[in-house]
């Protein structure tokens, strides 16, 4: 899935910048890129979870095949 894949490359991005802002002292921007982050690692872990459980539907049909065989 592509979005997971943006989502935890920006996450990424926005981490470094978080770390970076926060070693220089720019409070204002390490607000900003700590929220960024926060966004971008929820969205990932949402776009994984759904990777993951799939297709609820499909796997209903594909189980009710295997038991009507």
């Amino acid at each position: 899935m592509k979005a997971h894949k943006y989502w935890s490359i920006g996450a990424i991005v926005t981490m470094v910048g978080t770390f970076y802002t926060g070693y220089k002292g720019l409070k204002a921007a390490h607000k900003y890129f700590a929220f960024g982050s926060l966004i971008c690692m929820i969205m990932a872990v949402y776009s994984g979870h759904k990777i993951i459980s799939g297709n609820k539907r499909t796997r209903k049909q594909v189980e009710n095949t295997k038991a009507e065989e």
